[in-house]
């Protein structure tokens, strides 16, 4: 599933869209876009689920196993990697410093090789006494980091938190610059993004399973010494090396989207190293795959008939007039979109691309994340509907994707998929039990359940196993953890959060009550200070505080 997390600042697309488990539309996310613009990816629902989720979800967190704490000490094979001096150079970034540290591969096996990770840091302005390092992560997986940092937290993130923290951000193992996983180049990925992911009949299925297979191979093909470990928790443990070697004694992190399951993660296996862990769209890691993408899709649900309430209240809105219910809109899109499936609309693309029915509804989903995206996609879709120019959806359907404008891919989607299906079991394991689940997940989102269904099959073609499995993270004896969740927050639902801070032993829940995905820095006065007030003098909000 793609969590992914989107400034309001920032420019343009993309928290890809569901489900851990990944697929076509995956991207939350995160958790997590890239900071230019939807960021998200990582991506990554829900403020009011399906009937029956709620018990369905305390019942596998009840059920679930708790993360277990590493040991306090550091085994001694893993004592050169904490004692790594890094090589700090100058990256073509005003204010930012870069440096590559190495981590094992496989911490079980340390002397089986290591992987490269890619750091980057901004020095902490002043004045004021510095309180050390904050790493920050916008979500996916597979959202850079170091993007995030440099174009956007290292910049933009309030000036008195930037004046007391080094602000740093490492790409996880599989990311972006850090050794990063590939699967297709731009012509495979255009084909795997226009791919039917709605099928009608055992062609079209045939089709999707296809495309899933033939991205899973090209993964396995490009990049088989990773992918076998790129899980949460090894990149987790990857964070405790870099604290050290930034010489931290704990860890201060912003973690956006999926970015709260990596900090929640570390903070399982690290509570005594856990400094002012902030997590912003929170996941919520009891959940098995099916559920998540299930939940996510509720989700989506509850963003567009917000969406859809205020689009109706003005002119241009191409779904229909004043008076029109949330549902006629819904069934509206959706005739538009099978009107696209039969026809697919002219773009005026250089490389010949036609806007798809899939490549419509990302650009939909593109925009749920972000409230501010809403104008852009009102025009696009009057363009598409009225005039058959669906040049402004493919625009946010490429932002949602990072797609370049030469036809170039970043690796947020291979990376997405290669964690998400590693972290847990696949949420289907045959086309049958897709089929079978779409009832149920077209209850969660007339809108958008069919896809977000399909989309959770992707996993089930992945080369390697997964090694994880949904749990509980208590970290017991860690500080104070501030757990961020928005009540209509299109990729991370706001139960999410509600029950990552049941578990968490420390947690202080903090609620935006609004729309978009995640909370910090997109507008809340009320949130900024009180986090500002967390990061900057350790003072936690009151358990259950509310903002608007």
């Amino acid at each position: 599933m793609d969590t992914r997390r989107t400034p309001r600042s920032a420019s343009r697309s993309a928290s890809r869209s569901v489900s851990r488990s990944g697929g076509l539309h995956r991207r939350a996310r995160s958790g997590a876009r890239t900071a230019a613009s939807l960021l998200a990816t990582a991506a990554l629902l829900l403020s009011a689920c399906s009937s029956g989720s709620s018990t369905t979800s305390a019942t596998a967190a009840a059920q679930a196993a708790a993360l277990v704490a590493l040991p306090r000490s550091t085994p001694a094979a893993l004592t050169p990697y904490y004692e790594q001096k890094p090589a700090w150079r100058g990256c073509g970034v005003p204010g930012f410093q870069c440096a590559t540290i190495k981590a094992p591969l496989d911490y079980a096996e340390p002397t089986r090789g290591d992987v490269r990770l890619a750091v980057t840091r901004k020095k902490a302005t002043g004045p004021g006494e510095r309180l050390g390092s904050l790493l920050v992560n916008p979500g996916g997986p597979g959202g850079s980091a170091i993007g995030y940092v440099q174009a956007y937290a290292g910049i933009g993130y309030p000036a008195e938190v930037r004046a007391r923290y080094d602000m740093v951000a490492v790409d996880p193992r599989g990311v972006a610059r850090s050794e990063p996983v590939e699967c297709l180049d731009g012509p495979e990925m255009d084909t795997y993004t226009q791919t039917d992911a709605t099928p009608d009949d055992a062609k079209e299925t045939d089709g999707l399973v296809e495309a899933y297979r033939t991205f899973a191979e090209g993964c396995g093909a490009d990049s088989p010494r990773l992918l076998r470990h790129v899980s949460t928790v090894e990149a987790a443990r990857d964070m405790d090396i870099v604290r050290e070697v930034l010489g931290d004694e704990k860890l201060n992190f912003v973690g956006a989207s999926y970015g709260t399951f990596l900090g929640a993660t570390y903070a399982g296996l690290f509570p005594d190293r856990t400094g002012r862990l902030v997590l912003d769209g929170a996941m919520d890691p009891s959940l098995p795959a099916r559920r998540l993408n299930l939940e996510q899709t509720a989700g989506f649900e509850t963003a567009f008939r917000s969406f859809a309430r205020d689009c109706v209240r003005h002119e241009d809105c191409p779904l229909g007039g004043a008076g029109t219910s949330p549902d006629q809109v819904g069934e509206n899109l959706k005739a538009f979109f099978e009107k696209l499936d039969a026809r697919p609309a002219a773009t005026g693309d250089p490389d010949g691309r036609r806007l798809t029915e899939s490549l419509a509804t990302t650009g939909v989903i593109a925009a749920m994340y972000d409230e501010g995206a809403w104008q852009q996609l009102r025009e696009a879709l009057t363009s598409a509907m009225k005039e058959n120019d669906g040049s402004g959806l493919l625009v946010l359907s490429d932002g949602y994707y990072e797609r370049d404008a030469d036809g170039g891919y970043s690796n947020l989607m291979f990376a997405n998929a290669a964690v998400n299906c590693l972290d847990l079991p696949p949420a289907f394991d045959t086309p049958d039990e897709a089929q079978r689940a779409l009832p149920e997940f077209h209850k969660a989102s007339p809108v958008f359940g069919k896809g977000l269904a399909w989309a959770a099959l992707n996993c089930a073609y992945w080369p390697v196993h997964a090694t994880g499995e949904p749990h509980r993270i208590e970290a017991k004896g860690a500080a104070p953890i501030v757990v961020v969740g928005t009540t209509r927050d299109p990729a991370t639902p706001y139960r999410w959060a509600q029950a990552l801070a049941g578990q968490l032993s420390s947690a202080r829940l903090l609620t935006y009550e609004g729309d978009g995905h995640t909370a910090y820095g997109r507008g809340s006065s009320c949130i900024d200070r009180t986090i500002n007030a967390y990061l900057l003098r350790g003072t936690p909000p009151t358990d259950g505080k509310r903002c608007s």
